[in-house]
């Protein structure tokens, strides 16, 4: 990997995010790993944060090998107390947060009367809960005015073999919605993201193998 902002591909200055710091979860592959290597080919010091730690680890160092900053972390986005002390140790590394993305997000084809209630949930606490978790657990240590926090959404229609996800994503989009108003008076931005399907990421893989 190479982290060069100077091609066709970026319109954006090489130095747009220097001396920024951005905690992005789910940043050990796919969308947000990409999202991580952009931001630190801008200037921007990465915490990768994943279950995985040696999976977020090497994500990181592929970026140092490259000459960015960043740093590999590991919690689950559903256990609340260890995404505060993951969030601790990326504050003590980089210090407060610019941006926070909320990306780790899980998914599987599946119809409404053939998923149990255990996967339901569990989408629902990895994409929804885990989302709340990351921007709660997060919030103490965002730049106050001036912090921005992301996250990623799918679809925003009804998609078949996916009520899980939609249900999910819809919570999240409406939890967006509402930080939007409640911390846009604190001068912080909240969107989401909506990047739909690209090719050679985990999730595509899971979701049209063929």
């Amino acid at each position: 990997m190479t982290l060069n902002p100077g091609t066709p591909e970026s319109t954006f200055r090489p130095d747009l995010l220097a001396g920024k710091h951005a905690l992005i979860t789910g940043g050990g592959s796919g969308i947000n790993l990409g999202i991580a290597q952009s931001f630190a080919a801008h200037g921007c010091a990465v915490t990768i944060l994943g279950r995985n730690l040696e999976k977020a680890q090497k994500a990181a160092q592929g970026i140092e090998d490259a000459g960015g900053r960043a740093l590999g972390v590991s919690a689950d986005v559903r256990d609340f107390a260890a995404l505060e002390a993951a969030v601790a140790q990326a504050n003590e590394k980089f210090g407060d947060f610019d941006i926070v993305l909320a990306g780790a997000a899980g998914n599987f084809p599946a119809p409404v009367d053939g998923i149990s209630p255990n996967g339901f949930k569990t989408v629902v606490d990895i994409d929804l809960l885990g989302t709340y978790n990351t921007i709660k657990a997060a919030s103490a240590n965002l730049k106050t005015p001036g912090g921005n926090v992301l996250s990623i959404s799918a679809y925003g229609i009804p998609v078949p073999m996916q009520a899980h996800v939609v249900a999910a994503k819809a919570g999240v989009d409406m939890l967006t919605r509402t930080l939007a108003i409640e911390w846009g008076l604190r001068g912080i931005r909240v969107n989401a993201i909506i990047p739909g399907p690209i090719d050679g990421t985990e999730g595509m893989a899971r979701l049209a193998p063929d």
